[in-house]
């Protein structure tokens, strides 16, 4: 399974959702329709948070909204990557054994749990 495919399927659908076809997006930004069509089939990511962001920006991803961050959250993770905005939170990052665990569906400590929720809802 490719693992960049979320990011570029997100940043199709940013695109699609401005009525763009591939070509008349990279056209009027002065893109390669080579290097976005790689994004978009998931075979390529940048590997700057400069050029992400100026992809965002040229996608019409409002800075700060929800698709702003879903943006930048499937870059990262497709790039191996957790959210730096994450990683500067010492006590989340602290629990983040916890939430792998999780996602591995082994069996955890609820008050353990308790507390990253208690956490998730603070942040």
């Amino acid at each position: 399974m490719n693992t960049v495919k979320p990011f570029g399927e997100f940043f199709k659908k940013m695109r699609q959702k401005n009525g763009l076809t591939l070509r008349q997006f990279c056209s009027d930004h002065g893109l390669d329709p080579g290097n976005i069509s790689k994004i978009e089939r998931g075979l390529a990511i940048p590997n700057s948070h400069k050029i992400l962001e100026r992809y965002a920006i040229l996608l019409g991803i409002e800075k700060d909204s929800s698709d702003w961050y879903e943006y930048f959250d499937f870059a990262a993770a497709c790039s191996g990557k957790l959210p730096p905005d994450v990683m500067s939170d010492k006590e989340l990052v602290e629990k983040l054994p916890l939430v792998f665990r999780t996602l591995r569906g082994q069996k955890m400590d609820v008050s353990k749990l308790d507390e990253l929720a208690e956490l998730i809802r603070r942040t």
